[in-house]
């Protein structure tokens, strides 16, 4: 196995970021780790690269101790974070040699890991500017480029598309899906559509806490054969309070966004009443859905993935 957590647990005073996590991920795969803002993601992903200790519990990368060998661990696996904290001071080029020399990489080594990096992620063109100069993709491929740069068995991204525009993002996975034959990802998301294009395997985390682990097919498959409708309302209308209480009665966790309702309703028997209970005329249109891996995290959680 690549990474083995048993019963890891991290607290900050009151506040329990994970609570009780154990996993084991195989070599080779791209592990998805999923949820919303707080769930507890970039906390575990802390605490496997070593950056935080757990309050509790054991977690081995390729059988070292994240507690007794994160030196180790360190010289195996590469670390993209949240936000794009390359030296501004250095060239695009100069960014990646610096780290290989932390690695403690030769020269005669990482001249031409550099260039090989620099030309997979589309920068060698670019290699002498600085990156100010770069799009957010493009620093964002840089990012990942630093992180490679010393083969790491393990690679850790930390929602690494983040804030780019539709091209970047697609960029950045056609870069993931080539190297997942030779590394183990551990990619933390909140992007579905991320998730489901890229990951062996996901886990969908809430709280700290998993609430279901499997394929994105084996996840979306819980939903299966439910009644899952979307209702568009007319803007000026706002159910009330008996409404609201109605649609609670008759679905499980409605989800309210942009003037429509997500229900899964507990029995299609429940379709006509939901149309008697609101005039016909606040109603724009219902259609049934295929449920989605946000579907299955709102129907989990009550709440969006992007809460």
């Amino acid at each position: 196995m690549a990474i083995i957590l048993k019963n890891i647990r991290k607290v900050y005073k009151n506040i329990v970021a994970v609570d009780g996590i154990s996993l084991n991920i195989e070599e080779g795969t791209v592990f998805g780790l999923l949820g919303p803002n707080g769930a507890g993601k970039t906390t575990l992903v802390k605490i496997l690269t070593t950056i935080t200790t757990p309050t509790s519990g054991e977690a081995y990368i390729h059988g070292y101790d994240i507690k007794k060998d994160s030196i180790k661990i360190r010289r195996i696996i590469g670390v993209v974070p949240q936000e794009n904290n390359l030296d501004r001071y250095l060239t695009a080029r100069e960014n990646l040699t610096l780290h290989a020399k932390m690695q403690g990489m030769p020269r005669s080594e990482y001249n031409e890991r550099v260039d090989y990096l620099l030309n997979m992620m589309g920068l060698f063109h670019r290699r002498n500017d600085f990156p100010d100069k770069f799009s957010g993709g493009m620093q964002r491929r840089l990012v990942i480029a630093r992180a490679l740069i010393h083969s790491p068995t393990v690679l850790f991204l930390d929602e690494p598309t983040t804030g780019l525009d539709p091209q970047s993002r697609r960029a950045v996975w056609e870069y993931i899906q080539s190297l997942k034959e030779k590394t183990t990802i551990f990619l933390t998301t909140h992007y579905m559509e991320e998730a489901d294009q890229l990951c062996d395997r996901i886990v969908i985390l809430d709280h700290g806490k998993a609430l279901i682990d499997g394929t994105s097919a084996s996840i979306k498959e819980t939903l299966k054969g439910s009644d899952l409708y979307e209702v568009e309302f007319e803007p000026d209308f706002k159910p009330d309070p008996s409404q609201r209480e109605f649609l609670y009665f008759i679905s499980d966790n409605p989800y309210e966004e942009n003037g429509s309702i997500r229900i899964n309703l507990k029995d299609k028997k429940y379709l006509k009443p939901l149309i008697e209970r609101i005039e016909t005329k606040y109603i724009r249109g219902i259609r049934r859905l295929e449920p989605t891996l946000e579907d299955v995290f709102i129907h989990l959680t009550g709440r969006s993935i992007r809460d």
